[in-house]
């Protein structure tokens, strides 16, 4: 049985002779939850975009379960086990939060969706808010609602572009445990892309660090921390991108 979810393959994106991402390569075992750091513009949401098949490579190959993003033929029954956030994906502001998980819902094809939208508002607190217009949620309460959205069709794999950016430490610290139980009962594989460095060595059994489009090195966080003399995994990504 094959027990690696996601395995990029000499991945590359240019846009205009400017090259966003440069022939990456990685895996990333079932049931596992890896970090990807770097700085903004480094490539992290361009990797991730074309992961989730929005984002055409130039070169090289996504591999989700052993088949290619790229293949049409397989790629609606790929998606449909995947999810992911992304703060620079908003959700219709004019639906209320129980019309945008309907709507989402039913793009995944969940079973008992009324039930399940149900669930996850107890779950997040959402239940007094689920005639509210998305538009009008703070943005802890917009950032609870795109993770349910990214729960709804209970991902065996969950891209997560920065969930807790611009969050207070009490939401965002809600947000990370829901995170880390969810991928515990599901065993659900995660690429966590984040700035926020006590989030991933929380959460992370791996990380890598990326600049300029590269992945330049990897490991664990006390790995990397050890590798290269620092007290903390933020003392030891501001040393890597400065370099």
């Amino acid at each position: 049985m094959n027990k690696i979810s996601i395995e990029i393959n000499n991945l590359s994106k240019e846009y205009k002779n400017i090259k966003a991402v440069k022939n990456i390569n990685f895996k990333i075992q079932k049931g596992s939850i890896v970090g990807l750091l770097g700085p903004n513009g480094c490539g992290k949401s361009t990797t991730i975009g074309m992961m989730l098949g929005l984002i055409k490579p130039s070169a090289g190959s996504v591999l989700i379960n052993g088949q290619n993003i790229e293949n049409e033929n397989k790629r609606i029954n790929i998606l449909g086990k995947m999810n992911f956030i992304s703060p620079y994906v908003e959700l219709p502001k004019k639906l209320t939060v129980e019309e945008n998980l309907k709507v989402y819902g039913r793009m995944y094809g969940v079973k008992n969706l009324n039930q399940k939208i149900l669930d996850l508002m107890e779950e997040l607190n959402l239940t007094e808010f689920r005639k509210r217009k998305t538009g009008e949620l703070s943005s802890g309460q917009k950032n609870r609602v795109s993770l349910a959205k990214s729960l709804i069709n209970d991902p065996e794999i969950l891209l997560l572009d920065e969930p807790t950016a611009s969050l207070d430490p009490d939401v965002g610290d809600y947000i990370r445990t829901h995170i880390e139980s969810f991928a515990l009962n599901k065993g659900t594989t995660i690429l966590l892309a984040s700035h926020n460095m006590n989030e991933v060595e929380r959460l992370c059994s791996e990380v890598m660090m990326m600049k300029s489009g590269e992945i330049i090195d990897k490991g664990t966080c006390n790995d990397l921390i050890n590798k290269h003399g620092r007290k903390n995994l933020e003392e030891t990504f501001l040393k890597i991108v400065r370099e």
